[in-house]
């Protein structure tokens, strides 16, 4: 998300980026504020899941423009983060999608630190084991290893389709996207992805994939897509509508 009006550019030498906080709608977010020599506005950005806030701004602006830019769009923000959940930390008790099914997370502490899927009378149950510590950190490691079980599947499927190879595949926490491909056919893909249902998680690998023969978003590089994904329209909208959540989700 983005706004921002023109501003002069004054001096082409930036500076150190500065952080700190700002309160908006009963959240304190991390605020970065940077300067760029490009940039000619001062330009606001909501990151991912609402987990903190950027603004951009030409070199040599004052402090106290950019202080007189929050405060006129404190109202902007307010109806941009009412639309993105709080971050729900990861804890026993609440659910969490696994493939797109809401499982519940319950801890017995007395077994060996493993995660199990497991259900009960009142629907899928996500079941870890261990010190109530890791819990956070094994739910993460175990979404991890199913990602790298099924993408490494799906990039043999649709890479075989295309004639082409994938250099290597890695896997991180990213907040910006949800997956990537270089130049070089390295492709990377955001963990995250195994909270959504299946078919979105196909699509984000055959997007990927579909990089290796065209690197831009032109007409064949979205036709390529549909031949290997044909959900692609339904799959990208549902990301777009429910990625933030899936983000805004903390595993610390």
């Amino acid at each position: 998300m983005s706004l921002g009006f023109f501003r002069n550019l004054t001096k082409p030498k930036p500076k150190p980026v500065v952080e700190r906080e700002h309160c908006v709608a009963g959240r304190t977010l991390p605020l970065k504020i940077v300067e760029s020599a490009r940039a000619r506005r001062l330009t606001l950005r909501i990151d991912s899941g609402g987990q903190g806030l950027r603004i951009t701004v030409p070199p040599g602006l004052r402090r106290g423009e950019v202080e007189k830019f929050l405060d006129r769009h404190q109202d902007w923000l307010e109806q941009r983060l009412a639309k993105v959940p709080m971050r729900p930390q990861v804890r026993p008790g609440i659910k969490v999608p696994i493939r797109g099914v809401p499982h519940r997370i319950v801890h017995e502490p007395a077994k060996r630190g493993t995660v199990t899927i497991a259900r009960d009378d009142r629907g899928p149950l996500l079941i870890v084991h261990g010190e109530r510590i890791h819990l956070p950190r094994r739910i993460a490691d175990y979404l991890k290893r199913e990602a790298k079980r099924e993408i490494e599947k799906l990039v043999v499927k649709h890479t075989e389709a295309i004639g082409k190879r994938a250099k290597a595949i890695r896997y991180k926490d990213t907040s910006s996207r949800w997956g990537s491909c270089t130049s070089e056919g390295n492709l990377s893909f955001s963990w995250r992805i195994m909270m959504a249902p299946p078919p979105v998680i196909n699509y984000l690998v055959a997007h990927e994939v579909a990089h290796l023969k065209e690197m831009n978003h032109g007409p064949k590089f979205w036709k390529l897509c549909e031949k290997l994904c044909p959900d692609t329209d339904r799959c990208k909208d549902w990301l777009k509508r429910n990625g933030g959540a899936l983000q805004a989700i903390v595993f610390e």
